[in-house]
C-alpha cells in the first residue's frame, strides 16, 4: 500500500518544512509514504469562499487515481487516540490495494464533490490548527502509528 498526504498549497514556514520532511523520511522506513502538493489558486481575491472551494476541489479530484481510498482530514471526522490510529493504519495496510490518500484541504475546507468522493473523514482534534501545523501533526501521527505497530520505543503509554 502506498500512502499519500495530499495538501493544497505549499508549506511556507521553514521550521514546519524541516520537521515535516524529517517525519516523512522516518516514516518511509516502515511505509511507502509521500506528500503531494496541489499549487494554491492564484487571484483568489475575486473568488467567493464557495468558488475557491470548488476550484480547489477540482484540483484535488484531478490528483486522485482510480482505486484510491480517500480520507479527508476534517473537523467533522472521527477522532482517535494514537493507539486507535495505529490500529486503523494496520487495518488499512491489510485491505487497501492501491493508495491510501489523506487530504488536507484549503483554508475554507472541501467542496461538496470532494466530500462525495471521500470514503472516510478523520478529525485530528476538536481544536483548530493552521493548515501548515496540521501537516506536521498528521505526519508525526503516521510515524507514531508505525512505531506503535512495529514495537518501537517512540510511543509511551
Amino acid at each position: 500500500m502506498k500512502t499519500t498526504l495530499l495538501v493544497v498549497g505549499r508549506t511556507v514556514e521553514k521550521h514546519f518544512i524541516t520537521a515535516i520532511d524529517d517525519y516523512i523520511q522516518r516514516t518511509k522506513y516502515f511505509l511507502s509514504f509521500d506528500m503531494e502538493v496541489i499549487p494554491e489558486l492564484k487571484n483568489t481575491k475575486n473568488l467567493s469562499m464557495d468558488q475557491q472551494k470548488e476550484k480547489e476541489g477540482e484540483l484535488i479530484l484531478k490528483a486522485l487515481q482510480p482505486g484510491d481510498v480517500i480520507v479527508l482530514l476534517d473537523e467533522h471526522g472521527k477522532e482517535m487516540r494514537s493507539i486507535e490510529f495505529a490500529d486503523y493504519m494496520k487495518r488499512k495496510m491489510n485491505t487497501v490495494n492501491k493508495r491510501l490518500v489523506f487530504i488536507i484541504g484549503g483554508p475554507y475546507g472541501f467542496s461538496e464533490k470532494v466530500y462525495q468522493a471521500a470514503h472516510e473523514k478523520i478529525s485530528m482534534s476538536k481544536m483548530t490548527f493552521s493548515h501548515q501545523m496540521i501537516r506536521l501533526i498528521f505526519v508525526e501521527q503516521v510515524y507514531r502509528a508505525m512505531t506503535i505497530l512495529n514495537g518501537g520505543p517512540y510511543h509511551h503509554e
